[in-house]
């Protein structure tokens, strides 16, 4: 894709200075794929005999599927389904706000087990595996989030959304943030998502496939 093929919203002189940055760095986006692809593999084949009795935990503690899928905003602008093992009652998005708060009471038992342990973004080894995700980079916003991006922000969809990301690591405690505040929504926007983004966007500026390394290793220290 060439810059003059993006989506029109995220055309500005600002984005233009990523897209050079990142145009330099042919060789490392594509070794940081080679990595991610192999990692995936691996680590799924690895992983596979707990995610299956994970699996069976989720549904004996609650009925619903296994995965929760939601629309996620990906790599320029193009919407994805994020896989995610479920933490909530079914539907909940339905019976309550898009973020969660503290102790919030969709939440299943072994839901709250998974969430403490980030136990639910292992499925996401599935959206690395097909591309549409990255095992470091900007966590994927929904589409409602997107449409509130200012200029500067929209450079963050020039690269793959990760699993984890040093905004990840740095809120890692954003329920108790966001439960603070008297909307959440209005806190999150104006208070998390700004630090979070220019994170993210410092990430592109010296992203390599060592960064990510180290990336991942300080989340298993932080989770664990």
């Amino acid at each position: 894709m060439t810059y003059d093929q993006l989506p029109k919203n995220m055309k500005n002189p600002i984005t233009r200075v990523y897209w050079d940055i990142l145009a330099k760095k042919r060789g490392t986006m594509a070794g940081k794929r080679a990595f991610d692809v192999i990692c995936s593999v691996l680590l799924l084949l690895l992983l596979s005999p707990f995610m299956l009795v994970l699996a069976a935990a989720i549904k004996f503690d609650s009925p619903g599927p296994v995965f929760y899928r939601q629309m996620r905003v990906g790599k320029y602008g193009h919407d994805f389904k994020i896989y995610k093992f479920r933490t909530m009652v079914q539907n909940a998005e339905k019976i309550g706000p898009p973020l969660t708060t503290g102790k919030d009471p969709r939440i299943t038992r072994i839901g709250l087990l998974i969430r403490r342990l980030r136990l639910d973004e292992f499925s996401q080894l599935l959206n690395v595996l097909n591309g549409s995700m990255s095992l470091v980079g900007p966590r994927p916003e929904v589409r409602r989030y997107v449409e509130q991006y200012s200029p500067e922000y929209m450079a963050t969809l020039l690269v793959r959304p990760g699993i984890t990301a040093p905004a990840s690591i740095a809120f890692r405690d954003e329920a108790k943030i966001l439960k603070a505040g008297e909307n959440p929504e209005k806190t999150y926007v104006a208070k998390i998502l700004p630090p979070k983004m220019a994170m993210d966007l410092d990430y592109i500026k010296h992203i390599s496939v060592w960064n990510d390394v180290r990336i991942i290793f300080r989340t298993v220290i932080t989770v664990f």
